[in-house]
């Protein structure tokens, strides 16, 4: 598994460019809200940033590494895998209620999110869908503003607009499918699978959450830091969605849910 994960660029030399993480990382420790997915992270500095993105991820710890590409460690790729594959089986072991959803639908819906949710659904888990059919006027930076909609396929949230499933960072719709249930006073979730502001507005509600993040996106792992985000696991989230395949099974497998 290590092998494919370099071979794939999932980890390793990932294709994340450096300049885009130190971007990234400065915004959030500067607290800008977009970069925070939703979670109040308390004070962070740039170099504080640098440090725990190297320590977590394998990112670069040069503050002097401008250009180029940057690197994630496939060791720990595997070690979070594997955290987070113990934490989905006691979820399945114990019949949790779970929520799952996704802000990179393109790359992981089919090949990751979807195989997690129909494995927790056999094992006799609650897979939760609040909120069905909300929208709001999303305000992502590279489209402007735009309605986007809540929507479920085989149980695994993502925004959707004309029949076409978005790439989102917000924290808005979990938060908005997480007041859902608690004004139902229904079933709340035991666990959160998710990304982006998904997963940071579930591990700020409390909700046990374990989550996939690309090295720009240091929120989450800061998530980690501070006892809101359970396992966050490193990946570069945008290649071929086939080559994580692979990489669910492994998940799947040490979790007890592979036949």
């Amino acid at each position: 598994m290590r092998d494919h994960l370099v071979r794939t660029f999932i980890a390793g030399d990932v294709a994340t460019p450096r300049h885009n993480n130190l971007r990234h990382f400065r915004k959030m420790a500067a607290g800008e809200p977009y970069y925070q997915f939703g979670l109040d992270l308390g004070e962070w500095t740039y170099e504080q940033t640098i440090e725990m993105m190297a320590r977590l991820a394998g990112t670069s710890p040069d503050p002097g590494h401008f250009y180029g590409e940057d690197t994630i460690d496939p060791d720990r790729t595997l070690d979070a895998l594997e955290a987070m594959a113990e934490r989905i089986g006691r979820a399945a072991r114990e019949k949790q209620n779970v929520i799952l959803a996704t802000g990179h639908p393109g790359a992981l819906l089919e090949p990751l999110y979807r195989p997690v949710a129909r494995a927790l659904r056999e094992a006799g888990c609650r897979v939760l869908t609040p909120a069905e059919g909300w929208s709001y006027l999303s305000d992502e930076p590279w489209d402007g503003p735009q309605r986007r909609t809540v929507r479920y396929t085989e149980g695994v949230a993502a925004l959707e607009a004309g029949g076409v499933f978005h790439h989102t960072h917000h924290a808005a719709p979990m938060e908005r499918m997480l007041a859902n249930l608690a004004a139902a006073s229904g079933y709340w979730p035991d666990l959160a699978i998710a990304d982006h502001g998904w997963a940071g507005a579930a591990g700020e509600a409390g909700v046990s959450t374990v989550g996939f993040a690309d090295c720009n996106d240091p929120a989450l792992f800061a998530g980690h830091v501070v006892g809101k985000i359970e396992v966050c696991v490193p990946l570069d989230d945008n290649v071929l969605p086939a080559h994580y395949t692979p990489m669910t099974a492994y998940l799947l497998g040490h979790a007890g849910l592979l036949a």
